[in-house]
């Protein structure tokens, strides 16, 4: 017994140790990167031309043409928004941002989004998917990539998003930074 003992200590040991010095963490470095912006304009009931947004679900009683008070909880909008490489809403679009947002919580500006970037132009084809919570008030917050299609198969990563512009209720603009950590 004690000898079954002494030859399980080295593993035991080995463990103990192991635990208290944890390696460093691997600094990973993006396969790919891309810059994009994208222009969302909420319909309000008077700009349904340049609308690419709209609000599908609100509270009991709320009007679907303004968003809801209380840092709009309850509302869900879907959108089909341009995406361009600068920030001018008038530049050439090289895609399509399509999805939804939801505003779930009743004490700050934050919201829920489901999207994919559909882009289709001389330097990319495919889809990009996002997924995750957006924390508004914060100027810079992280977006997981769950996927895409193209040159985007099977890509995952970050993506981190700033309010570029907004106007009131009915304009804003995102930066999109992505940065791909997996690319096939």
């Amino acid at each position: 017994m004690a000898s079954k003992s002494c030859s399980l200590l080295p593993f035991f040991m080995f463990l103990v140790v192991s635990s208290a010095y944890p390696f460093k963490n691997k600094l990973y470095k993006p396969c790919k990167h891309l810059v994009l912006y994208f222009h969302d304009i909420i319909y309000n009931g008077q700009n349904k031309e340049n609308a690419t947004s709209a609000i599908v679900a609100a509270p009991h009683g709320a009007n679907l043409t303004i968003l809801a008070d209380q840092f709009h909880f309850g509302n869900i909008a879907v959108f089909d928004d341009p995406i361009t490489l600068d920030n001018n809403l008038h530049s050439k679009p090289v895609g399509r941002a399509q999805g939804m947002y939801l505003y779930d919580t009743k004490n700050t500006y934050t919201a829920w989004l489901g999207f994919s970037f559909v882009l289709n132009s001389t330097d990319y084809q495919g889809t990009i998917n996002f997924i995750g919570a957006d924390p508004l008030m914060q100027k810079t917050r992280d977006i997981s990539v769950v996927g895409g299609t193209g040159d985007f198969f099977m890509h995952r990563g970050i993506a981190t998003l700033m309010t570029d512009s907004f106007e009131g209720a009915v304009y804003f603009r995102l930066r999109v930074d992505i940065k791909f950590y997996e690319c096939w």
